[in-house]
This record gives C-alpha cells, structure tokens and sequence, in this order.
C-alpha cells in the first residue's frame, strides 16, 4: 500500500560510494539482548553517527526503524510537505511519524525502546539491529530469521526486478 510513497522518500541515494557520508553509514547485523526494562544496545560503531540524538518509529515488515535525529528530520519534513488530500500520503506519514520517539543513549550505550513500539514489531528478547545505509532495523530474532529466509530464497527474483531500476 504505501511502497511508492516510501520509495519515493526515504530511499537512499543509488550511487551511496559517492556520498560525503559514505563512511558514516549504517551496514551489518547484529545480534543483541532487550532487557527487563525495554533496553536494547546499540553496537558501538554507530553510536558516533547517532550522538546527536536519535528516532524510533515504527518500521515496515513488522521492524522498527532507528534514524539519526538529523536524518530523521529530513525524512519528517518531506512528509510534511506531501498533500494532505492523499489518504495514502495521510496513511503513511501517521504510521511513521505519530509512532516516532525520541530516544537517548544511557552509559552503556544502551536506548529504551518504548513499549507500543515494543509491542507493534513483537520484540522479544533477541533481537537483530541490521543496518541499512541511512538508518538501523530492529526485529525479533525469530521474525528476522523467517524474514530474511524468504528474501535469500527469493534473491534472483527480487534482482531481476530492481534490474530495472539502475541497481
């Protein structure tokens, strides 16, 4: 339902090498714990890209998605400024943005998730960061592993597809 939206803003650019942030970027899994009272570390490597404060919003395939503030408002300003005469564009940006929050890093590195965010992606207590370029995934272990089997055994398929897309 809302793909064309969500290509069309929050896509990163194709040519990412050539990015003056290339080297700032999200990439990897991780495996981590979410503890007792909602606590999930976050790998240290990206700490530096999220000093200066981080989101959390509800994601797509039942993730949550974890942006840079600074990434987060751009994304949010892009859908400010779709009309509001969409239901779609409507649909979308509630999705994204009412389900957002603000987190911050205690001293071990470690962010609360909220939890109706919590609840909204089933996370239990394994959980997978994989980075994505200009933001972080955060899925239950056990839903990232029947994910991720799915788009592998699929992976010629989806290719041929995003053939035509340049990639």
């Amino acid at each position: 339902m809302w793909g064309e939206v969500v290509n069309r803003l929050v896509a990163p650019p194709l040519n990412i090498f050539s990015s003056p942030n290339y080297r700032l970027m999200f990439i990897g899994e991780y495996s981590h714990n979410l503890d007792d009272k909602g606590r999930l570390a976050i790998p240290a490597k990206f700490r530096a890209i999220l000093k200066k404060g981080a989101v959390v919003t509800k994601g797509l395939d039942n993730c949550l998605f974890l942006y840079s503030k600074e990434q987060f408002e751009k994304i949010a300003a892009r859908f400010a400024a779709l009309p509001i005469s969409q239901a779609k564009a409507r649909a979308f940006t509630r999705h994204l943005l009412a389900g957002a929050m603000d987190v911050e890093f205690d001293n071990q590195g470690r962010i609360t998730l909220p939890e109706y965010l919590r609840q909204f992606s089933g996370l239990k207590k394994k959980i997978i960061v994989a980075g994505l370029y200009n933001h972080l995934e955060v899925w239950d272990d056990a839903a990232w592993k029947k994910y991720k089997g799915e788009a592998e055994k699929n992976s010629n398929a989806i290719a041929e597809e995003l053939g035509g897309l340049g990639i």
